[in-house]
């Protein structure tokens, strides 16, 4: 049965979002002092300020969505993940390719007591966002229990 992120996901997706609208306003204050001290365009800083309230707002509104379809799913031949509210994406894992497992967090995840999970492969890594930190011991312990047992019998 596929795992669902904590609530407190959302919570993170949101301070993403708003900290993805004070870097476009940094860039937009940029352009504004490269317009007065160089003449460049105005409509630049127009397209960064559009962009600051854009962006982040779409990231805002998807969250429900986001947090409706994000799910994990661990078995014995590989690592399930799925996501996407508009644009859907399986990811099969399988647990023959897997190299490595990390636990993250950041400054955002660790106030809200969750840990990223990044699984790597040869070529690839990707990252179940956030669980909280016995979870993610616990499916870290599990990945690489069941990549180290597909290694042996092969």
């Amino acid at each position: 049965m596929a795992e669902q992120l904590p609530a407190t996901i959302k919570q993170v997706w949101v301070i993403g979002a708003l900290l993805n609208a004070l870097g476009w306003l940094a860039l937009a204050a940029a352009l504004w002092v490269a317009h007065g001290w160089w003449a460049w365009p105005l409509w630049l800083v127009a397209i960064a300020l559009a962009l600051a309230v854009l962006h982040p707002l779409v990231h805002l509104v998807l969250i429900p969505y986001r947090y409706a379809f994000w799910r994990y799913q661990i078995t014995t031949d590989a690592v399930y993940l799925k996501k996407g509210a508009i644009f859907r994406k399986e990811e099969a894992l399988p647990i023959t390719r897997i190299q490595n497992v990390t636990l993250e967090a950041g400054p955002v995840l660790a106030h809200y007591h969750l840990q990223a999970v990044s699984i790597e492969t040869a070529s690839t890594k990707h990252e179940i966002d956030g669980v909280t930190p016995a979870v993610a011991a616990q499916l870290r312990d599990q990945i690489m229990q069941l990549a180290m047992e597909a290694r042996d019998e092969a």
